[in-house]
């Protein structure tokens, strides 16, 4: 079997004229919806995080090679925080709130944080 390995010739597709203006009338519909931006730019998340009062910073110190560095104090994991509700979108945050130090996040908090994230939403996309 004295066969070789063709590999077949690239023929450009010739498209009508009216396939080629359909492709250009899909392309412009989506770029003008990508200007537009769809609904994921307008997703809002949110989160709640327990943070530490404390901000203990470390202090460098030069030490001689081989030689241990000088040990700083575990953060107190019992000391007072305070809890931090931020939401943000795709490019930054839109509202925080710093709730007070024995304060949750309950009900009545949900709705007026909400209520004041509409707020910020509507005065950040006019």
């Amino acid at each position: 079997m004295d066969k070789i390995i063709k590999v077949g010739r690239w023929v450009p597709h010739e498209l009508t004229e009216c396939q080629q203006e359909n492709r250009k009338f899909v392309c412009e519909m989506l770029l003008a919806r990508y200007k537009h931006k769809s609904y994921i730019h307008r997703i809002v998340t949110g989160n709640e995080k327990w943070i530490y009062f404390e901000n203990v910073k470390r202090n460098r110190s030069y030490v001689h090679p081989g030689k241990p560095s000088k040990s700083n104090t575990r953060l107190n994991r019992f000391g007072r925080k305070t809890m931090l509700c931020i939401f943000w979108d795709q490019e930054d945050p839109i509202y925080y709130e710093l709730l007070k130090p024995s304060e949750t996040v309950n009900t009545d908090c949900c709705k007026q944080q909400l209520l004041n994230l509409n707020d910020s939403v509507l005065e950040k996309r006019d």
